[in-house]
């Protein structure tokens, strides 16, 4: 049977501003791929990145462009060899892997060689601000066992101090998003490891991370920026103790399971990590997510509305899918 492909834009407001150390926003904009049999629907959510060249325009044209192929029968390893890794090719990715499993029958984590979904606890973000508004964040979300500071370079030593003041009890993790140098890293790490962080995610900037192969590292130190696919992994090594996989950077599942296998061969740690979106881009990352050491999948937790049947949050403790949204 002929399935037909379809793209559409969304935006869900966010609580409040989410601001890291490149921009801030006050929305979400997602892109969604729909595939359909005419009796069985699939959908996949991707958000499109500045940070690597992608506007949604140009990924719903990616996107639309695959019409053709999907049409034909496109499966998900045919679309892995043929399709640059990206938002594009994750929202058609995951969409693949939903409606195989409407139409087999088989849950999606089957399908992944996932022996079976348990709840998971996850960050809960912190926004960049200044140490005084940080702290109120961080004693407002006190009772939250993982917390995610963003932090932006200057400053960041206070920032460290006053979140840990705000919240004496949680586990931290921190993430720079590139906005150290070599002139700031010292000092920075120094704070974190007083603090008692447990991971510091891309201290520095993807082209200029070599320092990281010739200095200490107190903390633990994850690649976001600097890590997208598989092929890239084993060339981390030296500089990284563990890799943040995405799936908009991965483009897709396929790839972000094929990341944490490989990631486990070369003994890094995995983080489940995630652009702000819906509970549909979370639904995916949940699979994946359960060989990870660190799961920062909190997308729906940050925004004002978030899509229904979305996922079931109870604090921090993040529950499996139902098929109906995903999977």
């Amino acid at each position: 049977m002929s399935r037909s492909l379809t793209v559409k834009v969304e935006t869900f407001p966010i609580a409040g501003e989410f601001r890291i150390s490149r921009e801030s926003r006050t929305q979400a904009t997602v892109v969604v791929a729909e595939i359909s049999d005419g009796e069985h629907r699939g959908r996949g959510e991707a958000v499109p990145y500045s940070r690597y060249a992608e506007s949604v325009a140009g990924v719903v044209a990616d996107i639309e462009a695959m019409a053709d192929r999907v049409a034909a029968g496109l499966d998900r390893q045919t679309l892995r060899e043929i399709m640059k890794a990206g938002a594009a090719r994750n929202a058609l990715d995951c969409a693949l892997f939903d409606v195989e499993a409407k139409v087999t029958g088989i849950p999606a984590f089957q399908a992944g060689g996932i022996a079976a979904l348990e709840p998971l606890t996850t960050a809960y973000t912190l926004s960049l601000g200044d140490p005084d508004s940080m702290r109120a964040a961080a004693e407002a979300a006190a009772d939250r066992p993982l917390l995610k500071v963003k932090l932006g370079g200057p400053g960041d030593v206070a920032r460290i101090k006053a979140v840990r003041a705000g919240a004496p009890n949680a586990r931290l993790i921190v993430d720079a998003n590139e906005a150290w140098s070599k002139d700031t890293y010292f000092d920075a790490m120094t704070a974190c490891a007083d603090a008692g962080v447990e991971l510091v995610e891309q201290p520095l900037a993807a082209d200029r991370d070599g320092l990281l192969a010739t200095v200490r590292r107190p903390v633990p130190v994850c690649a976001d920026e600097s890590a997208h696919v598989t092929s890239e992994l084993a060339g981390l090594t030296a500089r990284y103790d563990a890799v943040n996989i995405k799936l908009d950077k991965a483009g897709g599942l396929t790839e972000a399971l094929a990341m944490v296998e490989e990631a486990e061969r070369l003994g890094l740690q995995v983080m489940a990590g995630c652009m702000l979106a819906t509970s549909l881009a979370m639904a995916t990352a949940v699979l994946f997510a359960q060989k990870a050491a660190f799961v920062d999948l909190d997308g729906p937790l940050l925004l004002a509305r978030d899509r229904e049947p979305g996922l079931r949050f109870e604090g921090s403790l993040l529950y499996p899918p139902e098929p109906e949204l995903w999977g």
